[in-house]
């Protein structure tokens, strides 16, 4: 029964401590940050890789409907779904006046 008591009331200190839920805080901002950093980064190379892939088929003057589909399907539709800016969103515009040609 005293072990008990002794269990809950150190349970209940722990609990009560700032300095635990500053730790968990400090934890969950670490999470959190590393997150924003790891979707900064993927946005870049999204928006680098998009505005790579329209400058080249513009100037081509063409594009292959599977060139089109995957840069809609696997770069701009992902990169405009987590929050990507205008830029990309003009370069598509150009890109879908493009003459669609075959392989």
């Amino acid at each position: 029964m005293e072990e008990q008591n002794l269990v809950i009331t150190l349970l209940l200190a722990i609990f009560a401590s700032t300095g635990f839920w500053q730790f968990i805080i400090t934890v969950w901002q670490n999470k959190k940050d590393k997150k924003d950093v790891n979707d900064r980064l993927l946005l870049g190379l999204a928006y680098r890789s998009i505005c790579t892939l329209c400058e080249k088929y513009i100037a081509k003057g063409s594009i292959t409907k599977d060139e089109y589909e995957d840069l809609v399907k696997y770069l701009y539709t992902p990169y405009k779904e987590r929050g990507g800016n205008g830029t990309c969103e003009r370069l598509m515009e150009e890109v879908k006046k493009l003459p669609i040609v075959n392989q």
